[in-house]
C-alpha cells in the first residue's frame, strides 16, 4: 500500500514540485490550498504524514496544526513545516504549535525526500 501524504500549500509552483517528487518515489500525495480545506481533508484521507505550509491564506499554518492537533485521531500523526519563514525563531513557533519537523523553502530536490522520510512511522506502523 503506498504511504499517503498531504500536503496543505497555497502556491501551485511548490505544489506541483513537491507532489512530483513525492509521486516519483511512490508516494501518494493528496493536497489542499487553504487551511480549513487541509483540516477537513487531514480527517478525511488519514495521511500518513501532513506537510504544512505556514503562510496561507484565512487560517496560517500555526493554526492549522494547533487545530489539526487537538483531533483525537489525527494527534499522532507526524506534521512537518515546510515554510520560507526561516528567521531566528520562527523553527521554534513551528514546533510550539504542534509541528514535529521543519523544512526551509525554497527546498533541496536532492535531499527533500530524506527530510520528509525522517518523519515517516516505519512501514506497516499504523497510528
Amino acid at each position: 500500500m503506498n504511504r499517503k501524504i498531504l500536503y496543505i500549500e497555497d502556491n501551485e509552483q511548490n505544489l506541483y514540485l513537491v507532489t512530483f517528487l513525492l509521486e516519483r518515489h511512490g508516494y501518494q500525495v493528496c493536497s489542499a490550498t487553504d487551511g480549513l480545506q487541509g483540516i477537513t481533508m487531514a480527517a478525511v484521507e488519514r495521511p500518513d504524514l501532513i506537510l504544512l505550509d505556514i503562510q496561507l491564506p484565512g487560517m496560517d499554518g500555526y493554526a492549522v496544526a494547533r487545530t489539526l492537533r487537538s483531533n483525537v485521531e489525527l494527534a499522532e500523526t507526524a506534521i512537518v513545516a515546510v515554510t520560507s519563514y526561516a528567521m531566528a525563531g520562527d523553527r521554534e513557533k513551528a514546533m510550539a504549535a504542534g509541528c514535529n519537523g521543519y523544512i526551509e523553502k525554497p527546498i533541496n530536490p536532492d535531499t527533500f525526500l530524506q527530510q520528509v522520510e525522517q518523519h515517516l512511522p516505519p512501514q506497516g506502523v499504523t497510528e
